[in-house]
């Protein structure tokens, strides 16, 4: 970083449970720091105007607006902050709008702690060689540093829309299910809920517990953490 200094971020994010989820991740990073949270565009332009902020951690679909609209609507009243967009949509022609607006970064959801760490080391890497740059070659390094080889890949055998069905069903059991319960509820076998389960405990995103009955082994209950 850039004298040293915590790159101060503001996560962008109406859902709450993500957005605390988001605020976990930025902090488990080492070198940045979140200074706000907004769950809309209004409320993020708000935290903008009484706070510095370095990069936003934004979702483009919010309830007042267009993430994207936001980030044009910042440029133009003078904020020069970096955009990292969170977004489950593949489409290119935002891709392209978000390259002229300051989008140096994209983040499909669902993702895990891994895929936003790895993302925010890179923008950190290219923010310090753009501030060491001294010509062509360099600026070329630095730009070259934001640019990966494709979404980071799930464990073998597991899918986004999947992973997105068992997360929503944990999400929305306040108590915790079982590998059984997320299987009734989305469909899919105990073994496999199981295996997305445990991807979930592995990225920090869900917690498990033994759950005893009245007879035989103890059944393992998980539940959604927003925050640890």
């Amino acid at each position: 970083m850039t004298g040293g200094q915590s790159i101060r971020v503001l996560v962008v994010e109406d859902d709450p449970v993500a957005a605390d989820a988001h605020v976990m991740y930025v902090g488990r990073v080492p070198g940045f720091v979140v200074v706000g949270k907004a769950s809309t565009g209004a409320e993020a332009r708000r935290v903008l105007e009484r706070t510095p902020v370095d990069l936003l951690l934004l979702d483009l679909h919010l309830p007042d607006m267009h993430g994207l609209q936001l980030a044009r609507s910042l440029r133009a009243a003078g904020h020069h902050a970096d955009v990292v967009a969170v977004t489950s949509a593949r489409d290119l022609a935002v891709v392209r709008e978000g390259v002229s607006l300051g989008v140096v970064q994209y983040v499909l959801k669902p993702f895990t702690f891994a895929t936003l760490r790895d993302r925010l080391v890179q923008y950190a890497e290219f923010r310090t060689a753009v501030g060491e740059a001294s010509g062509q070659a360099e600026v070329d390094r630095a730009l070259a540093s934001l640019r990966t080889p494709g979404p980071v890949a799930l464990p073998k055998g597991l899918s986004a829309p999947t992973l997105e069905r068992v997360t929503v069903a944990l999400r929305d059991a306040g108590d915790g299910l079982t590998a059984s319960g997320v299987a009734e509820a989305v469909g899919i076998s105990r073994i496999t809920a199981r295996r997305y389960l445990e991807h979930l405990v592995d990225a920090g995103r869900a917690a498990r517990r033994p759950q005893y009955g009245a007879v035989g082994r103890p059944e393992l209950q998980y539940r959604w953490v927003t925050g640890q």
